[in-house]
């Protein structure tokens, strides 16, 4: 097991690649990265290593970092001066072009957090966020295994396909620690894509993390983001960014 600490988003993707890169395969079973807030309510991050990665992803006809986040949490639909309901109206206005985009064929991530369909055939659907805010804040509900989300739908995930590409990010908590008032989104990935995915993955999980703080009336202390298997799936020699 390999274990990462960083306050910086580029900092932690950083050593995660280089972990991964050193090993056989570039493969690392069993990768855990915190990224830390340290009471400042959000991670360091280098914005100009975010833009040489967004080079690299276009040039490979591969989805932005901001995309990939967004799949998580769409953070420019959400106004915290609003309600959060406003939010899940946002969402369902747009959902149906999301629907149409090739991508998300076999479903979309925020959409399982807020729209989790019960059964492949029911229309009966489940908003898994709003349950852990209400059993949280409005029931008194502090049993920690409360307060998580799943993403995996076995009525519909469940194929024999030898690489389905969605859901990759399989669980989702919500850990509050009530003495400092603050709160950590803990991540579960069976497999994670460090070059495709993982900087997204970290950026839409905290803006995530945020936006269910701020409702639960926390502030952001950080993400573990945990890998069962994490790899770099490109030749690392040509990404010259990364200085190797």
């Amino acid at each position: 097991m390999s274990v990462i600490r960083s306050s910086s988003i580029s900092g932690a993707w950083q050593e995660a690649v280089t972990v991964a890169i050193g090993s056989r395969k570039r493969e690392v079973i069993s990768l855990v990265v915190n990224i830390e807030c340290n009471g400042a309510g959000w991670p360091d991050e280098d914005l100009s290593l975010r833009q040489a990665l967004n080079a690299a992803l276009s040039s490979r006809r591969k989805s932005s970092v901001e995309t990939v986040a967004r799949t998580i949490f769409p953070n420019g639909l959400w106004n915290p001066k609003l309600p959060r309901q406003a939010l899940y109206d946002r969402f369902f206005r747009i959902l149906p072009k999301i629907r149409r985009c090739r991508k998300n064929r076999n479903g979309h991530y925020f959409e399982r957090l807020i729209n989790f369909p019960q059964s492949r055939r029911s229309a009966n659907t489940f908003n898994q966020l709003e349950h852990i805010i209400q059993t949280y804040s409005e029931k008194g509900n502090h049993r920690r295994s409360a307060l998580q989300a799943t993403l995996v739908n076995p009525f519909l995930d469940a194929k024999h396909s030898r690489q389905l590409g969605f859901p990759c990010l399989h669980q989702v908590s919500f850990l509050p620690n009530r003495h400092n008032r603050s709160l950590r989104v803990v991540a579960y990935y069976p497999t994670h894509y460090l070059f495709e995915r993982a900087y997204g993955n970290y950026l839409g999980l905290l803006n995530v993390g945020r936006f269910m703080a701020a409702e639960m009336h926390f502030s952001l202390e950080g993400l573990t983001c945990i890998a069962g298997v994490a790899l770099f799936e490109i030749n690392p020699k040509r990404l010259h960014f990364l200085g190797l």
